[in-house]
């Protein structure tokens, strides 16, 4: 796509978040989550949407699914279960270990050649086994170890510097900025660096659900459908065992689903209904809450997000209060839950 057909980048400021969501404890509310969601129409209208959905943000690993659709118009010959680890925050289970080392091996490189940031597995049950296993942080157990992999892979096929493959100049980076750009529909507003050592593209919480439903409502024989269809298909592979944002692509048929660190989430229906959430504080808890009343904003049915709607607040050992989205998040005729 020329560089014309592009929105202008949109403003590093300061995002005018509103409450998302309520921490209530015996009908009190306790705290108060900030944050902004938008949600789009089929036809990438903005059908609702609440807080700042124009402001700069980082979309963390939300954004994974776009580096790989640049990943497989370079040459990225992956699919399935290895093309979802490549899209990956994984838990660091042996599925994920052994999958990072099948995409190594068959670029011919080694966890040598990674550049990602040594660190612990992701999920505190792995975590806890491997250090009763008198193991240390490694390249390969840190989550993003599947696309630093499959980025190698793009390299060693095209000839490119394995070095410098987090070089924001390097052909790999300018490759996925150029997609990024694409999708969004924007241009890129600043360039960064990500947790595990790759760059990181700032845009719109707009632009990031306008690439995930253009991810969802690709075409047979493209890029795009062939990360639709790995993560779809091995949504445990792109994150782990009971996994929220695999839980929420098992229960809502033909949704794709990504979530990032510090509160992100972007979510995506086969007809183009896409939303897109940032918890301004960063707040995991709220982060799945939020998203499920988007959704059934959307139009997904509310029966099938029953289990999103947040974890309970406990008081002397027993439920007494939730984490739940404001009742503006509710659509109409769905009643909030208390």
């Amino acid at each position: 796509m020329r560089s014309s057909l592009l929105a202008d980048a949109p403003a590093i400021r300061e995002p005018q978040h509103v409450p998302v969501a309520h921490v209530t404890r015996g009908g009190v509310i306790e705290g108060v989550h900030y944050g902004s969601v938008v949600v789009l129409d089929g036809d990438g209208a903005v059908r609702w949407g609440i807080g700042d959905i124009e402001a700069a943000c980082y979309p963390r690993s939300a954004l994974k699914p776009v580096q790989a659709v640049a990943m497989v118009r370079a040459g990225l010959p992956l699919d399935g279960a290895l093309l979802s680890l490549a899209m990956g925050s994984h838990s660091g289970e042996e599925r994920h270990l052994a999958g990072t080392r099948q995409i190594l091996e068959r670029a011919g490189v080694t966890e040598d050649d990674l550049r990602n940031v040594p660190d612990l597995p992701y999920a505190a049950a792995v975590r806890d086994a491997w250090l009763r296993e008198g193991r240390g942080p490694s390249r390969l157990a840190q989550n993003c170890s599947g696309k630093h992999a499959a980025m190698l892979y793009v390299c060693t096929l095209a000839g490119w510097p394995l070095e410098s493959y987090l070089d924001p100049g390097h052909p790999l980076q300018r490759a996925i900025a150029e997609v990024v750009e694409e999708l969004t529909g924007q241009h890129i507003a600043s360039v960064t660096v990500d947790g595990c050592g790759s760059p990181l593209f700032a845009m719109s919480l707009y632009g990031l659900a306008r690439a995930a439903a253009r991810i969802a409502t690709a075409a047979p024989d493209t890029a795009e459908r062939r990360v639709a269809d790995a993560l779809r298909v091995h949504p445990e592979m792109a994150s782990g065992t009971g996994r929220d944002s695999a839980e929420l692509m098992r229960a809502v048929p033909g949704l794709l689903a990504k979530d990032g660190f510090e509160g992100v989430q972007v979510a995506a229906l086969p007809d183009g209904r896409a939303v897109a959430v940032k918890i301004a504080d960063g707040a995991d808890r709220a982060r799945m809450p939020v998203t499920a009343a988007a959704l059934a904003r959307a139009g997904v049915e509310p029966r099938l997000l029953a289990a999103f709607e947040g974890e309970p607040v406990s008081g002397g050992g027993r439920p007494v209060g939730g984490i739940r989205p404001v009742a503006a998040l509710h659509p109409p005729g769905v009643p909030a839950t208390a």
